[in-house]
């Protein structure tokens, strides 16, 4: 495994389509790998392998149940809103608040061709989306209501920090 280089958000691939992936073979298996220790390096809830340089319909996602492998995912059933601060890994230090359904039931295949269907709720949903919306060339900013000011994050943080024990923080 190798951690790769994430590509910043004046980079031209993050705004192209990805292709389908039609081989499952151990250059996806490496390049699946590869994105889950680049994530969990950079401390990420997901990441696209646009992110990584490779326009192919590959994301990884962390769960409640440990890192989903999407291939090809589509997102085929919504539910609800959530409205909340979100950010991304191509866009270090930059967040937005952002509208994206509370519950999403994602179809993909695994790293064997296997189809199957995996549904999150609350920031795993909004990873789902994040993440499919990075496949299809469209970045967090483009869903963002607004950007938040640093001032506005800081105090956003520091009003959560006041309110939390510590033992809800995520």
């Amino acid at each position: 495994m190798a951690i790769r280089n994430i590509l910043k958000d004046d980079d031209p691939t993050l705004r192209k389509n990805s292709r389908e992936v039609t081989r499952f073979d151990a250059r996806l298996h490496q390049l699946l790998d590869d994105m889950k220790e680049t994530m969990e390096d950079a401390d990420g809830a997901g990441l696209a392998a646009p992110q990584v340089g490779v326009l192919r319909r590959v994301a990884v996602v962390a769960t409640q149940d440990g890192i989903a492998e999407l291939i090809n995912p589509e997102i085929i059933e919504t539910e609800g809103e959530q409205e909340g601060l979100e950010g991304c890994l191509s866009f270090p230090g930059l967040y937005g608040i952002v509208k994206r359904p509370a519950k999403v039931t994602v179809r993909a295949l695994d790293r064997h061709g296997e189809e199957f269907t995996l549904t999150g709720e609350g920031i795993v949903a909004r990873a789902f989306c994040h993440e499919i919306d990075h496949l299809d060339g469209i970045v967090f900013t483009e869903r963002a209501e607004r950007i938040l000011t640093p001032e506005e994050l800081e105090e956003l943080i520091g009003s959560r920090d006041d309110e939390a024990d510590g033992s809800d923080r995520t």
